[in-house]
Parts: C-alpha cells; structure tokens; sequence
C-alpha cells in the first residue's frame, strides 16, 4: 500500500487491480454477516439507530487508529499534515463515514434489506457519472454503460425472491430514498478523497478520515441514548476484526483510486452484494439460491469485465487529471 512497493506501478497494473478491488469487495461483503452477528451478540434491535451508530463509530474510530498506527510504524508522516489539509479530511471523514453511514442506516430502518443492497449498488452509477464530468480521462462510453447495467442486473439477481415473487417497488424518502442518497453521497466522498489523494499520502489520509468519521458517529450515537450493553470476549473479536476489514479495504480502495480511473474501479463495487449474500448464507444459515447465485457473479463478472477491458491506451501518467 506504499510507494515503496511500487506505488503507480504496482496499484496501477491491471491484474492487481482485480485483484485487490476484488479482496475489497469480499472484505466489505464479510462486513454484512460480521454486523449482523454483532447487533445479535450486543442485543442491538433492528431499530436500535443509536446503538448501531455508536457499534459503527467504534468500529471506524478503531479502523482509523490502527491504520494510523502501521502507517507511523513504516514511517508515513502521520503528523506532518499541512495545515490547509486538516480541515479537508475532516470533511472526507465526515462525509464518506458518518454522513453517509447515517443516511444509510435510516433508510434500512425503513426499508428491506433485499432493496437496501439493491439501492446501494447505485452508488457505482453515481461513480461513473461523476467521474465523466470531472476527469477528462473517464468519460462514460457505451461499453462502460452496458457493464454497469450487467452489473447491475447482477445485484438484482442475488436478491431476487425464491417463487419468483420478484421485488418489491414501493418507494419512501426515509426508506429507499435515504439508501439512494447515501450512496450518493459516498461516491461523492470517494471522488473527493481521489483528489485529496494526490497531495496527501493515501494511508495517512484514509486513517484520519475513518478516525474522524468514526468519532463523529460514537459522539452521535451517545447523545441520541445509545450504548453497547454485555461487552465480551466474542463481540469485542468480531469488532476488533471490522476494523481490521475496515483499514485494509479502505487504504487499498484509496490506493486503487489514486492511481486508476474512478470508473474502472467502482464497477467492482457490484461484487460487494454477492459475497455478502454467499457470506450471510454461509455464516448465519440464510437460505438462498444456487443458481441465483451463480448467474449474478456471472452478471457482476461480465460487468466488471466490459468496463476494466477499456479499448482506449491506458492513461500515460500515473496520476488521472484533476
């Protein structure tokens, strides 16, 4: 995740983008099954939005230190911001973990999950779009359209109903349009974070972030009455290794940004969906099925694969313009 390892070259080369893009997402999708079973060790209700916050400002505030900390260890100058850059990822954090988080888990309080993953999965849409009016580089094409609607078709298809009873349209502003809102309002943060990248060390910045955002969230949860009630040894390792998914998947996420196109790499977010739905079924028993499974990953890798197969030259500076 450094320079040293090669920096440009090394995030930059198409086999490792796939693959660290892709262990991410399987991070982030281990973080679905991983919540539930804490909610249930910590006796957190599924409409427990105070208590959730402050699980959730724990689990980034940990993040944020712990990458702080390897990041001081392997001699990243974790204290030599400039001082123009301080308030700059206060506002990341801010954004990309408590805000967003925030939307989100309003808005799953008010809708179904099936629909909560289905939303979020616009947040790639939003990514695309967003990189097209921002970067000269990541125009949207129609090669790149086609993958993220086979991607998106993809997340739909793990979420589809068994019986073929489909999916449930109704639409409420506190329910899915939250869900929308906060994917938006992370791909903006993503983007924002892209720039910041470039000035700033990717680490460094993705730590403080996440330690900010997180403590924004604890501060909030306590305020509205949360708390964590029968802390033990299970929950506290099964919070202790969120952070460690949370640090990992977030630097190498900056990193990838940092160095490749924001729309090669947010396609992958469509995998997220499916390794949580394999993961939940695999570690909490819920039932899904096979076949549905099989054609998504079909769907989200063909996506994947439409849009990081550009048939432009790739970009001849390590760094995209703007």
């Amino acid at each position: 995740m450094t320079d040293r390892l090669g920096g440009a070259a090394f995030f930059s080369r198409p086999r490792n983008v796939v693959l660290l893009a892709t262990l991410c997402c399987l991070l982030w999708g281990s973080a679905y099954p991983a919540i539930k079973s804490g909610y249930a060790l910590l006796s957190i209700g599924r409409d427990d939005t105070a208590s959730q916050l402050v699980f959730a400002g724990w689990r980034f505030l940990l993040a944020g230190v712990l990458l702080l900390g390897i990041a001081r260890a392997i001699g990243r100058p974790v204290f030599a911001l400039p001082r123009a850059s301080i308030g700059r990822i206060a506002l990341l954090g801010l954004a990309q973990t408590s805000l967003q988080y925030v939307f989100f888990y309003v808005g799953l309080a008010h809708t179904t999950g099936v629909k909560a993953s289905i939303l979020n999965a616009t947040g790639t849409f939003f990514s695309v779009l967003l990189a097209h009016f921002i970067y000269h580089n990541d125009r949207l094409d129609h090669r790149k359209a086609l993958g993220c609607l086979v991607g998106f078709a993809g997340v739909m298809a793990v979420n589809l109903r068994s019986g073929g009873q489909g999916l449930d349209a109704g639409f409420t502003l506190l329910g899915e349009g939250f869900i929308v809102i906060a994917a938006f309002v992370l791909s903006a943060a993503s983007i924002y974070g892209k720039r910041l990248s470039q000035r700033i060390d990717a680490m460094v910045m993705t730590g403080y972030q996440l330690a900010i955002g997180g403590l924004a969230l604890l501060l909030a949860g306590h305020a509205f009455g949360g708390a964590l009630h029968g802390m033990s040894l299970a929950p506290a390792v099964l919070l202790l290794y969120m952070a460690v998914l949370s640090a990992v998947a977030f630097a190498l996420w900056a990193a990838l940004l940092k160095y490749n196109r924001v729309g090669m790499v947010s396609v992958f977010n469509f995998l997220i969906p499916v390794f949580g739905a394999l993961l939940s079924a695999l570690f909490l028993g819920e039932q899904i099925l096979a076949w549905r499974n099989a054609v998504a990953l079909l769907l989200v890798c063909g996506g994947i694969w439409l849009v990081t197969t550009d048939r432009r030259p790739p970009p001849g500076a390590t760094t995209p313009a703007g």
